[in-house]
């Protein structure tokens, strides 16, 4: 019997990379698993049937996180089809860097729209379910870049920014309902983005690393299921930094 036994969790963008690891991770300590994904239904169901092998059900459901009334929609067809939902993970987001002097209006509001609007819309969409219920756990996926600034990114640092702000204000929203909202922020992770960095810039991102290593998609998933689970059930309103030390 996992910790998560019984509950079933939404991931938004848990197809890949760090959602994927937090689909995962879930499934493992028990809970049914339904994701979003924009485009690959052949990544999308080989991670369903990786949740099923660990002996969950899996529902994966294509949506845009910055469509709002999608939003709602994913939520009723998983409430409907997995009969209940208890956690909301918000992982979707995207980034387009450019320094401040090229940026486009498009890039800025792509990115805000995923990031921060996307985060938003699937709090909206649980947010009676779960005050109804008189419980619920939400974690967003924010950055260390939310807390201090990132070099050609002004569009990602505030919207990882603008979810910090938000959960904290939803926390206060919901808390009095049971529901415990969280942020974890990661530092540099391995995708496969950061697979195909040259090694002089993998070297540069290690030396500002206290652990002296680059952090692992289920570094992060660990946290956000210690923060789905009730051992944080006196948590709420926290930021939580993954990232080896790479913030201090």
């Amino acid at each position: 019997m996992g910790m998560l036994s019984s509950k079933v969790a939404l991931v938004t963008g848990g197809s890949r990379g760090i959602g994927r690891a937090i689909a995962l991770d879930l499934a493992s300590e028990g809970a049914d698993v339904a994701f979003t994904f924009l485009k690959n239904e052949t990544e999308a169901q080989n991670v369903v049937c990786e949740i099923q092998k660990l002996g969950s059900r899996a529902l994966a459901v294509q949506g845009n996180a910055a469509d709002f009334s999608r939003a709602r929609q994913v939520v009723e067809q998983v409430t409907l089809s997995l009969g209940r939902l208890d956690i909301l993970v918000n992982n979707a987001g995207i980034h387009q860097n450019q320094p401040i002097w090229e940026m486009e209006a498009e890039q800025w509001d792509i990115v805000l729209d995923v990031n921060l609007k996307g985060a938003f819309n699937y709090m909206r969409a649980v947010a009676m379910q779960f005050r109804q219920q008189q419980s619920g756990k939400i974690v967003s996926i924010a950055s260390i870049h939310g807390l201090r600034g990132r070099e050609a990114g002004s569009n990602y640092s505030a919207a990882k920014a603008g979810i910090i702000g938000l959960s904290k204000s939803v926390a206060r929203d919901l808390g009095p309902y049971g529901v415990n909202i969280n942020v974890v922020a990661p530092g540099i992770i391995e995708t496969e983005m950061v697979s195909a960095l040259p090694s002089k810039v993998r070297n540069n991102f290690v030396s500002q690393i206290v652990l002296g290593r680059i952090g692992q998609a289920e570094d992060v998933a660990h946290m956000v299921t210690f923060l789905c689970s009730d051992k944080s059930r006196h948590v709420t309103g926290e930021v939580i930094k993954v990232d080896g030390g790479q913030y201090i």
